[in-house]
């Protein structure tokens, strides 16, 4: 079992299960929405549990995508591909440990100018 929250502690959830190695996002999108890249470890919905769900709200980024935080603190957590059966989890929320490390980066095309990619993770330009 894994727990987290938003930084209020409006929000919070479980995870059943292990957890899946994280991937770093640097799309446009994802910087925009966290401040920096969204570092996320994707689920299969079925194992997560929220509470405080009244509290958490949902930003749809694209078609096929929903993004959500909690709307009191504003706290990144997840990013949804509405149409799947997983969700991507933010790292930042769960509380450690979580046995997890990061796998690989993606979108590393659309990284910010302000910071170099210095491990020997795999990256995807796209």
């Amino acid at each position: 079992m894994h727990k987290g929250s938003c930084l209020c502690g409006k929000v919070h959830f479980e995870v059943s299960g292990e957890l899946p190695a994280a991937d770093a996002c640097h799309c446009t999108q994802c910087r925009k929405h966290s401040g920096h890249f969204f570092a996320s470890t994707d689920i299969p919905k079925s194992t997560l549990t929220l509470r405080g769900e009244e509290n958490l709200s949902w930003y749809r980024s694209s078609a096929k995508v929903r993004r959500g935080f909690c709307s009191t603190c504003g706290s990144s957590l997840f990013w949804d591909p509405i149409e799947r059966d997983w969700i991507g989890i933010a790292m930042g929320a769960l509380e450690a440990p979580t046995g997890v490390r990061l796998g690989m980066h993606i979108f590393v095309a659309d990284k910010g100018d302000y910071y170099d990619i210095t491990d020997s993770l795999p990256q995807n330009q796209q």
